[in-house]
């Protein structure tokens, strides 16, 4: 007894003190359990949905999922990254769709320029990013965006509006905006370059698939192109030939479906790795490597066969030969000779010569377009006729000419604010000309993309798809190089001019 009443006493000796948890311990204690419970269950929901892919689809499908999944989450976390994401679906999968199918099924090029925006406005909101970039051309975007968008709900008024078309509707304000989100976003030389690699890179490697392509038989070329079909990819008679006759020629298409829009899409690229072939100091390190990207481009654009896109590229070169070098006037002057009298290049100048004259079924075409355009605009002069239809039964809204594709849309104020953009872009980067030249990690880029809007202005005389909502890959290039040739101009000099 006397024992016991020795013990020390539990309420009383701090080696014995029992401490009740506080609150802060309880809470963390439950968070971290509720942190682990959610975990747990989105693990399973990921391996549920994981298995029912595989399982109502191919191994190979949820394998890819999977590995898109990882690639998403990683490309969230880096703004540079989701532009590198952008420019890679963009080039080398411009059609292709996410494999489930919802009642609007959004691209993957949705998916990355989404992710890339989503990105951008957090840093805005996290105040990661401070001191908006805006340049003159940047308002000018802005009113056009919303002019295009004025045009585009007056035209609901005769057209019913679907989803389809409000997703790629919404799509070409976003590619047009993408203009004032890279001028901000380039905010250094490095990083211009090494977006200006990744794009010659990704231009290049769907050059070698359009090659690869061409070169196998067709029955080959059309199996392997309708496992496209899985990610949106229209099945069946997907290869292409010189006015749809198999005995005239087969046009190479790559991933981009059709071969005029494959053409220009090579063009734009063509010119800015062109342009590094004679850069003192280019993007891929070295003169060669760059020559070797830029060859892969050219032959993959004349397996085209697109004429248009084979003449733009030519003005695209004369600008880059007039800016800065003039030798290579008497170059393109023996190329061009070269091309004439080459024998197997005989039926592609024929094409080239037929497409000048008129005489070829496709150009005849193009001028029956043209005609009814013209009656399009003339009744509809202003704000056009919007994107979701024709208001009268005897005109229709498709024609092979950018600029009456806008007008027609827009109207003529919409035609006269894009322009206002384009002598905004030449204005802007002319006027700096000395600064950029007298840059040599500067210069080549600017007259590479400034090149490349020129040649889209000149292939845009024959060709619509860098203003047509149904090619959302191409008008978003458009824009891009648009956005790169302004952010080059800004980064010559040391301050924001606003002037």
């Amino acid at each position: 007894m006397q024992a016991i009443q020795n013990l020390p006493q539990t309420n009383d000796d701090p080696a014995f003190e029992i401490k009740p948890m506080n609150r802060t311990t309880n809470w963390f204690v439950s968070d971290r359990r509720r942190m682990a419970l959610l975990t747990g269950v989105l693990i399973g929901v990921g391996a549920g949905l994981l298995g029912l892919l595989i399982a109502v689809g191919t191994p190979i499908l949820g394998a890819a999922v999977l590995f898109g999944v990882g690639i998403g989450l990683y490309v969230l976390t880096d703004l540079r990254w989701g532009l590198y994401a952008t420019v890679g679906v963009m080039a080398l999968l411009p059609f292709a769709t996410l494999p489930v199918r919802v009642a609007v099924t959004p691209t993957l090029l949705d998916v990355a320029l989404g992710g890339f925006l989503l990105v951008y406005i957090v840093q805005w909101m996290q105040r990661r990013r401070s001191g908006l970039r805006l340049i003159p051309a940047s308002a000018l975007v802005l009113l056009f965006v919303l002019f295009t968008l004025f045009s585009f709900v007056a035209g609901l008024g005769h057209a019913q509006l679907t989803t389809n078309v409000l997703r790629k509707f919404v799509e070409l304000l976003l590619s047009i905006l993408l203009v004032i989100v890279l001028i901000d976003v380039l905010r250094d030389t490095k990083m211009l370059r090494r977006l200006t690699l990744v794009l010659i890179l990704a231009g290049a490697l769907q050059a070698i698939v359009g090659i690869g392509l061409y070169a196998l038989n067709d029955e080959t070329a059309e199996r392997l192109l309708n496992t496209l079909g899985r990610v949106g990819y229209p099945v069946g008679g997907v290869i292409r030939y010189i006015e749809d006759d198999p005995s005239q020629g087969e046009r190479a298409i790559g991933t981009w479906v059709d071969p005029n829009a494959y053409g220009g899409f090579l063009m734009m690229v063509g010119a800015v790795a062109g342009a590094q072939v004679l850069a003192r100091k280019p993007v891929t390190g070295k003169r060669w490597i760059a020559f070797a990207l830029f060859g892969l481009i050219g032959v993959a654009l004349l397996l085209t066969q697109s004429r248009g896109a084979f003449v733009a590229l030519a003005a695209g070169g004369a600008f880059i030969a007039l800016m800065r070098y003039r030798w290579l006037l008497v170059v393109g002057a023996i190329g061009v000779a070269l091309l004439f009298l080459t024998p197997f290049m005989q039926s592609y100048v024929d094409r080239l010569l037929e497409g000048f004259a008129g005489e070829d079924l496709a150009t005849q075409m193009r001028f029956g377009e043209y005609k009814d355009a013209f009656i399009l605009i003339g009744r509809y002069p202003l704000i056009g006729v919007g994107f979701a239809g024709s208001p009268d039964r005897d005109i229709y809204l498709g024609v092979s000419n950018m600029y009456l594709k806008i007008a027609g849309a827009t109207g003529l104020v919409g035609l006269s604010l894009f322009s206002l953009i384009m002598l905004e872009v030449f204005r802007y980067g002319l006027r700096r000309w000395r600064q950029l030249s007298a840059n040599p990690l500067l210069d080549n880029l600017w007259l590479g993309f400034t090149a490349g809007i020129i040649g889209v202005l000149v292939n845009g005389v024959v060709d619509h798809y860098y203003f047509n909502i149904e090619f959302h890959a191409a008008e978003t290039m458009f824009w891009v190089l648009i956005a790169l040739s302004l952010a080059a101009a800004r980064l010559s000099t040391s301050e924001i001019d606003t002037a």
